[in-house]
C-alpha cells in the first residue's frame, strides 16, 4: 500500500479536523443500524487524536468496547471518471468503515493503515456520510494481547464490572490516531513499488519492481536534491546505477526522488514519487555496518504519547523532539513498542535518525505470575497467524524507508517458554522472506542462563536486550549493576556469537527531586544507573548500541508502581530535560 502523496496525476484531500464521536459501551450501535441512521447523539471529537484525554467524562476515557466517529464531505465532480479511495493511516484497536450507510471495509490490528475504493458508491459533487466503529478491546489474538475480565463479588461489588486488563506498560489509548484522506488516482495506476540499493565503490545501485493495475508501461526517473535527473530506466523491473551517488548516512542524509509513470501511447496516466536513500546495511558477529562502517546506535525507546491528543499524530511535537534528539547527539530511535506513524518516518528520513521499526507485539509475558503466555488458551496459531499478517502490512507499508535499518517482531516477550520458539520461528522466517536486506531482531526480557534462558536469539541477526538492573531488581543496589551486566553480556556474546545491543535501561526520575546521596526516583539515581551500565558497555567490542528508556514520561495505566505515568523520560511529558539530559549530551557528543 503506497502513500498518498500528491503528485501531478493524484489529488488528495485531508479529512482531519472535528468529527462527531459516540460512545457505544453496549455495543447496540450496528444493531441499532447507527451507520444508516446516523448517530443517535453525539459530540466533538479531533481527528487525529485519542478519545480518552479530550472530555472530562471518565466513562469516555475508561471506555472498554465500540466507539462511533462520523463525518460528512463533498468529493469534487472533477474526480469524476478517477479512482477515489478514502484511507485511514490508523483506527486503534479495529476499525469497521460505512459509506452512505453501506458497508466499505474493517480492518485489525491499531497501528498500520487500511484503505478502499469508494467512486461506485457515491455521487460526485453531493455530500457522503463516512462512519467509523473504533473498538479498543484486547484479548489475546490481538497485538498487543489482553484480556477482559469480569469482576463479581457481592461483598465488593454492587454489580458486575468490567475491566480490560492487559500486559504493557503504556496507556491503551483509542481512536482515530492517524490522517484520514480521501485520495485519487487513475483507473489504471502505480499500486506498487520496491526499492533495494547497493553500492559499488562510488556507485549508487537502485534495484526497482513495480506492480500496476490496467494498461500502460513503466517509464522510471531518480532526481537528486536540484530536480536534476540522474538515472533513467524502463519496465516494471530493473536497476538504475548513479555515478558518483550521493549516500544517506546517519547524521547526513541525502535523499533522491524516484519518479514512476505509467503511460499509455504517449498518455501519462499515473505518476508516483517517493523520497530514496541509497544505503547498506550489513551484520557481523560484532559489528552493525550501515555503508561499511560501523555504526553505534544511540538514542531511546520513545512513545507516540503527548498530553490530551494521547497518540494522536502532532509533527509539531515530533519535529520538537528530533530537535533534542539531534541537540543530545542521538543518531536513532526504536518505534517502541508499535508502528509509528509514516509522517515520522518521513521526517526520519530527512533528519537522519536511524530507526528500529518494531511490530505491536508487546506484553507478551505475565512477568512476576505463574501463568505461561505461549499456550492453547492464550497467544496460539490463530495469534501467531495475526502476527504474520501484521509484520506483512509493517514491511509493505516501510519498506522503501532508508531511516529502517533492522526489523523487531516483539518487545519482552516470554521467550523461555516451551512454544515461544515454534511461535516466533514461522514469524521471523516470513520476515526474512518479505525483506531479505534487513536484520532481524526481538526484543528480550530474557537471559542467557537459567529458568527464564531465551530460546529465541539463534534465530536473529541481532540481540537486543532490555535490562534494568537496581531497579526492578536490586532496588536501590547501584554497586551491583557492573558485575551482573558484564556477567550477562559477555554470556549473550560467547553463546550466539552475535552483537548485541541494550534497548532500554533506566530508572524512574521525577523532575525537581534531588538527593545526596542518591536515591530512588532522583535525578542523581538516574544518572548513576545510566552510568554504572555505560562503564561497562564501553568494555565490550560486540555491543552495538546503548537505547536509554526512554525519550520522554508518558501515560501509564493508573496503578501503585506509576505516579501519573511512566517518569523514566530523559525529558519530562512536556519536553523539558532532566539532568540526565546534559550528561547524554556530553558523553553523545564526544561518542561521534
Amino acid at each position: 500500500m503506497l502513500y498518498p502523496y500528491e503528485t501531478s496525476t493524484r489529488e488528495v484531500r485531508n479529512l482531519d479536523g472535528v468529527w462527531k464521536f459516540c460512545p457505544d459501551p453496549e455495543g447496540i450501535g450496528e444493531k441499532e443500524q447507527w451507520q444508516i441512521l446516523g448517530l443517535p447523539e453525539s459530540i466533538p471529537m479531533p481527528v487525529p487524536s485519542s478519545y480518552n484525554d479530550i472530555t472530562t467524562d471518565k466513562d469516555i476515557r475508561d471506555l472498554i468496547g465500540d466507539a462511533w466517529y462520523e463525518k460528512t464531505t463533498i468529493i469534487p465532480k472533477s474526480w469524476l471518471g478517477k479512482r477515489v479511495v478514502l484511507r485511514f493511516g490508523s483506527v486503534t484497536h479495529s476499525g469497521k468503515v460505512w459509506v452512505n450507510g453501506q458497508y466499505l471495509m474493517e480492518h485489525k490490528g491499531g497501528y498500520l493503515p487500511f484503505e478502499q475504493e469508494i467512486q461506485n458508491m457515491v455521487s460526485l459533487g453531493e455530500e457522503v456520510r463516512i462512519t467509523v466503529k473504533v473498538n479498543n478491546v484486547l484479548d489475546y489474538q490481538t497485538l498487543p494481547p489482553g484480556e477482559v475480565e469480569i469482576l463479581e463479588d457481592e461483598y465488593r461489588y454492587e454489580k458486575p464490572i468490567k475491566i480490560q486488563n492487559y500486559f504493557h506498560d503504556f496507556y491503551n489509548y483509542a481512536g482515530i490516531h492517524r490522517p484520514v484522506k480521501l485520495y485519487t488516482t487513475s483507473l489504471s495506476y502505480i499500486s506498487d513499488l520496491t526499492i533495494e540499493t547497493n553500492i559499488q565503490k562510488n556507485i549508487g545501485i537502485i534495484k526497482y519492481q513495480t506492480e500496476n493495475v490496467g494498461q500502460g508501461k513503466i517509464r522510471i526517473e531518480i532526481k537528486d536534491k536540484d530536480r536534476k535527473c540522474v538515472g533513467v530506466a524502463s519496465g516494471k523491473t530493473g536497476e538504475i546505477r548513479i555515478q558518483d551517488a550521493h549516500l544517506w548516512e546517519p547524521g547526513n542524509p541525502y535523499l533522491y526522488q524516484i519518479c514512476v509513470i505509467l503511460e499509455n501511447d504517449g498518455e501519462i496516466l499515473d505518476i508516483y514519487q517517493q523520497k530514496i536513500g541509497i544505503r547498506t546495511v550489513v551484520v557481523d558477529e560484532k559489528c552493525f555496518y550501515i555503508n561499511g562502517k560501523p555504526f553505534y546506535f544511540k538514542g531511546f525507546g520513545k512513545h507516540e504519547d503527548m498530553d490530551i491528543k494521547g497518540k494522536g499524530l502532532d509533527l509539531a511535537l515530533w519535529v520538537k523532539d528530533f530537535n533534542l534528539m539531534k541537540w543530545l547527539g542521538a543518531n536513532s530511535f526504536r518505534t517502541s513498542h508499535y508502528p509509528y506513524a509514516e509522517e515520522i518516518l518521513d521526517l526520519a528520513d530527512e533528519y537522519g535518525f536511524v530507526v528500529i521499526d518494531e511490530s505491536p507485539a508487546v506484553g507478551m509475558t505475565f512477568f512476576n505470575q505463574n501463568k505461561e503466555m505461549f499456550v492453547q488458551e492464550r497467544v496460539n496459531l490463530e495469534t501467531q497467524k495475526h502476527h504474520i499478517e501484521i509484520m506483512k502490512e509493517l514491511i509493505q507499508r516501510d519498506k522503501n524507508h532508508p531511516c529502517v535499518v533492522m526489523w523487531s517482531v516483539a518487545n519482552e516477550p516470554a521467550s523461555w517458554e516451551k512454544r515461544a520458539r515454534e511461535y516466533f520461528e514461522k514469524i521471523i522466517q516470513t520476515v526474512r522472506e518479505c525483506d531479505k536486506t534487513r536484520p532481524v531482531t526481538m526484543v528480550s526480557c530474557a537471559f542467557p542462563y537459567g529458568e527464564k534462558q531465551d530460546t529465541v536469539a539463534d534465530l536473529l541477526d541481532v540481540i537486543c536486550v532490555n535490562k534494568y538492573y537496581s531497579w526492578y531488581e536490586d532496588s536501590g543496589m547501584l554497586d551491583v549493576i557492573e558485575y551482573q551486566v558484564y556477567k550477562e553480556f559477555q554470556l549473550w556474546h560467547e553463546r550466539y556469537k552475535k552483537p548485541v545491543m541494550i534497548t532500554e535501561y533506566g530508572a524512574d526520575a521525577i523532575a525537581g527531586f534531588h538527593s545526596v546521596p542518591s536515591v530512588m526516583f532522583t535525578e542523581e539515581y538516574q544518572i548513576e544507573m545510566i552510568e554504572h551500565f555505560n562503564k561497562v558497555l564501553d568494555q565490550f567490542d560486540f555491543v552495538i548500541g546503548e537505547q536509554l528508556w526512554a525519550f520522554a514520561d508518558f501515560a501509564t495505566k493508573q496503578g501503585t508502581t506509576r505516579v501519573v505515568g511512566n517518569k523514566k523520560g530523559i525529558f519530562t511529558r512536556e519536553r523539558n530535560p532532566k539532568s540526565i539530559a546534559f550528561y547524554l549530551l556530553k558523553r553523545w557528543k564526544e561518542r561521534c
